[in-house]
């Protein structure tokens, strides 16, 4: 993998998946070598609060909020990272989504 890969994280809930995969593949994430669409997904418990103001698609404001979602891991070529992650927002459900996009450092020298 290339120096210049970056690992993206959302969480997402399990009936949004496929179409927030769908969307950053089609973006240009999940290629690993010869293989597309590469991703890990794990299941969690996100929790949140909604402030005043909030339109929180799962609950009410100012009530905390524990719902079941998924954790989905992919690589995301470091040219193509604005478009995926721009992606990802379209595609998702929630008004606020939680998301990590990590540099990767290639251990060859």
């Amino acid at each position: 993998m290339s120096a210049r890969t970056h690992k993206l994280v959302w969480f997402v809930p399990r009936e949004a998946l496929e179409a927030t995969r769908d969307a950053v593949f089609a973006a240009g994430a999940g290629v690993i070598g010869n293989y597309t669409r590469c991703s890990w997904y794990a299941a969690g418990t996100g929790t949140f609060l909604g402030g005043e103001g909030s339109e929180p698609s799962v609950g009410e404001p100012g009530r905390e909020e524990r719902t079941a979602e998924l954790r989905v891991e992919t690589v995301v070529p470091a040219d193509r990272a604005v478009e995926v992650v721009r992606a990802l927002l379209d595609a998702h459900p929630y008004e606020q989504v939680a998301y990590d996009l990590y540099p990767l450092v290639d251990p060859e020298p």
